[in-house]
């Protein structure tokens, strides 16, 4: 997806006089700006520094102090288990506030930003060290200006090292948000494996993220407090962490809210996609087949979604001669296939109004070739004949064979033998014979 404008921002980057972690990390940026390297932070937008006497998770309202369109609090992060690591996060509580903020407040997030810093953490952290999400957790959260914290983690020695100072700097200078996905997600870890992992290898930008610890917290006011704060336009639910029944309830809210789930795999090919085409391609997709399940292949970018028809005859029987090959090679092409039910693929597709009846085209060619490498097939006119050879249990039956592994032996084309008698293949076999007609089909052979 191309760059989207991000208009210039006075962005504050805050850190407190008592972390060891926060100094460190502003050393470092103001080391690189008085650098003679470019940064698109210092180019596109306007910096200040600000220093707080306080611990950062007690600054409500910090934004009443500062001029800020976006807050980012430098810091150090704290963990019973001492992993090093670099990690982002929004603030907020969604029960009561042990450690700072307000209980049962969100912060407005910032995730176009946060993706950005995560990216740049996991791309530039020094070797022993985790780049991820952290869960949404602690104070701030009377703010209205959104932010989101930094932070080296996760003891002393962590804190003052200088190469993950300079890893944090450098991955906030060198911050330049594109087109996102916004989402809000549910259950996991504090360190949110699955939501960084969609993060790290697509558009995918979490806002504001809740534990498996805290999921029965959520309630349809939270939820709404959790969308419009991370200004969400999805959910994701790491299913794998949570009960089915509470993954369920989570999905009941967020159906009855009107909000779209998406899976992993669904995050991942959205991505390939400007957002409101890929909302009209699932819309197509709901009047083509009510019900149906979309797979984004090459289609990229915005354009005019439409329906792409193609013999379906030639489609199911391509399906059934080799699925695999036949939806690896659909990846090279600018098209989404739809399924439904037991039906793998329809014989409809989607792509865009410009390229359709070259896509249309091409999947027919695509088919014909498939059906003449993998079936005794040939071409008569405008017809594509398959003569198929299948084992006939009945002329088994008829020639004495008895049920059990000497039909999987003639199936798998070797001859038994009954009471001195040789059953070979052939006799138990029945040939058929399909013509599935293609208008033109010499253009596709």
């Amino acid at each position: 997806m191309p760059p989207t404008h991000v208009y210039p921002m006075r962005i504050v980057l805050i850190n407190s006089k008592q972390d060891i972690a926060g100094v460190n990390i502003r050393n470092h940026l103001l080391a690189l700006l008085s650098g003679s390297n470019s940064w698109p932070l210092a180019e596109d937008h306007t910096l200040t520094f600000h220093e707080v006497d306080g611990r950062l998770i007690y600054q409500d309202r910090i934004d009443r102090e500062v001029d800020a369109d976006l807050i980012i609090f430098i810091s150090r992060h704290s963990s019973v288990q001492p992993t090093p690591a670099l990690t982002v996060h929004v603030t907020g509580n969604y029960g009561s506030a042990d450690l700072g903020g307000e209980p049962g407040e969100l912060a407005p997030a910032a995730p176009r930003w946060m993706h950005a810093v995560l990216g740049n953490l996991a791309a530039r952290a020094p070797e022993g060290y985790r780049a991820s999400y952290e869960v949404t957790h602690h104070g701030p959260t009377a703010l209205s200006t959104p932010s989101f914290f930094v932070e080296i983690g996760s003891t002393a020695a962590e804190w003052a090292d200088p190469a993950a100072g300079r890893a944090v700097a450098e991955s906030i200078l060198s911050a330049a948000p594109t087109e996102t996905i916004n989402l809000i997600g549910f259950g996991g870890t504090h360190y949110a494996v699955r939501q960084t992992g969609i993060a790290l290898s697509s558009r995918g930008a979490f806002g504001h993220i809740v534990p498996t610890r805290q999921t029965g917290t959520i309630s349809p006011d939270s939820l709404r407090r959790m969308r419009e704060a991370s200004r969400a336009v999805a959910a994701y639910i790491d299913r794998k962490s949570l009960p089915a029944d509470e993954a369920g309830r989570i999905e009941k809210l967020l159906d009855d809210a009107g909000m779209l789930l998406l899976s992993e795999s669904e995050v991942v090919e959205a991505s390939r996609l400007e957002w409101a085409t890929y909302l009209r391609v699932r819309a197509l997709a709901e009047e083509i087949a009510p019900g149906s399940r979309i797979r984004i292949h090459g289609l990229a970018g915005l354009g005019n979604p439409v329906p792409v028809p193609v013999v379906t005859d030639l489609v199911e029987e391509t399906v059934k001669s080799d699925k695999v090959r036949f939806l690896e090679s659909l990846d090279k092409l600018p098209v989404v296939h739809l399924s439904k039910g037991s039906k793998e693929v329809l014989s409809t597709f989607i792509g865009f109004e410009d390229g359709s009846s070259q896509l249309a085209s091409d999947i027919t060619t695509l088919c014909v070739k498939l059906l003449l490498i993998c079936e005794d097939a040939a071409i008569d006119g405008d017809h594509l004949i398959l003569r198929k050879v299948r084992f006939d249990p009945e002329k088994a039956r008829r020639h004495g064979v008895p049920r059990g592994p000497l039909y999987a032996i003639l199936a798998g084309g070797r001859a038994v033998e009954i009471e001195g008698r040789k059953i070979t293949p052939d006799a138990v076999q029945t040939t058929s014979v399909k013509r599935i007609h293609i208008p033109g089909l010499e253009r596709y052979t």
